[in-house]
């Protein structure tokens, strides 16, 4: 039952990662966040696109790995995982999201045109850091 709920969570924190990962430094915009984007576990992607007035950040849940621990997860492919996430500096965005039918609150960091990172925490006290990779436009 602990194993499942860690496993669960990790899943979570994961598809947070792909949805919170939009922020680089204090300096420009880097790149558009629209596309699809990997975990650094390679088992969740997650397809972003700028929304509402084109600064927020939206987020649907598009592919999960075979492997037998997503087949839990498989009633949350296609549907949304994050709605309008507040920009809140240049590659930024921060937020709550549903993830796997968690809240999570996090931040998602763009570092580059391909990589962002992914910060977030359900339950107030687990938290989790994720690396993501654009695998698409």
């Amino acid at each position: 039952m602990l194993i499942g709920r860690l496993m669960m969570m990790r899943k979570m924190f994961a598809m947070a990662a792909g949805l919170v990962m939009l922020a680089g430094g204090a300096g420009a915009a880097i790149a558009s966040p629209n596309g699809v984007w990997e975990l650094d576990s390679r088992d969740t992607r997650i397809a972003l696109q700028l929304c509402g007035d084109g600064t927020q950040l939206c987020g649907t849940l598009v592919w999960l790995s075979d492997v037998d621990y997503n087949k839990q997860y498989e009633r949350f492919l296609n549907s949304p995982v994050a709605s309008a996430i507040k920009q809140t500096g240049p590659n930024r965005w921060k937020g709550d999201m549903q993830l796997l039918g968690h809240k999570i609150n996090g931040t998602i960091t763009q570092r580059s045109e391909t990589q962002m990172t992914l910060q977030g925490c359900a339950f107030l006290v687990v938290c989790k850091t994720y690396q993501m990779f654009k695998v698409s436009e």
